[in-house]
């Protein structure tokens, strides 16, 4: 479950060497729903309550109540760990508030657990907001080996990109996002994200015409994101 990234704040730091995991399956592992699971490790009764705790902390995270999520997650994974809803949805809310490092030791578990790269984009900002810069690049090269979506890679390269420009490498992050890219026909949300934060280093690195032509496509598709009607004014 995709989830919109938050605010990263980014600590400059030397480049760390990479975790060592384990390199993913040819494709993601086939598991059980939650509720058998539930049932097989808790028994019958037990095991439909944790089921039903479960979409209590969807519900929760939903709502942005993501530490009560977080509390009831924590509770169904003592007793019945390694479900791979649970640890995914415990990961996404120790995202959602701020805790980096736990978070990306939550979903590092969830990679293990199901061999996707569902929540790569998710893990690799975790190490962004560290500094981990080489886990990032290993996280990238990952997702785009399996290529899942379109709009997931597109996810997964607005932080890979976001982590050059943290070090200061922002031709190079303008040259990730610009690779492949072409204005869409019909724009889907990922294409505005990609749009916004390419004209953001457009602007960024001084190229003024092209941060102004593509704010202005912004302003006309999507003036509700972010802060496009200010940033397409300050440029016209």
């Amino acid at each position: 479950m995709a989830v919109e990234r938050a605010e990263t704040p980014v600590r400059r730091t030397r480049a760390k060497p990479p975790i060592e995991r384990r390199a993913l399956p040819e494709a993601p592992v086939r598991l059980p729903e939650p509720e058998t699971l539930f049932v097989r490790m808790l028994g019958d009764r037990a095991g439909r309550r944790a089921a039903t705790r479960l979409h209590e902390a969807a519900r929760e995270f939903e709502e942005n109540h993501f530490d009560d999520a977080r509390r009831i997650l924590a509770s169904i994974d003592q007793r019945a760990p390694d479900v791979a809803e649970v640890v995914e949805l415990m990961g996404l809310s120790q995202y959602r508030l701020g805790r980096w490092t736990i978070a990306a030791k939550t979903l590092e578990r969830f990679r293990i657990l199901t061999g996707s790269t569902e929540q790569h984009p998710v893990l690799a900002d975790c190490y962004r907001a560290q500094g981990r810069w080489t886990d990032v690049e290993v996280l990238w090269e990952e997702l785009c080996e399996r290529s899942p979506s379109a709009a997931l890679v597109t996810e997964g390269r607005l932080v890979a990109a976001g982590a050059l420009a943290d070090q200061g490498r922002i031709a190079e992050a303008v040259h990730l996002l610009e690779r492949g890219w072409s204005i869409p026909k019909r724009p889907r949300p990922h294409h505005l994200r990609r749009a916004y934060s390419l004209a953001d280093l457009y602007e960024r690195s001084g190229a003024t015409p092209r941060a102004r032509e593509l704010f202005g496509w912004l302003r006309r598709h999507a003036p509700e994101l972010a802060d496009v009607l200010q940033r397409a004014e300050s440029l016209d």
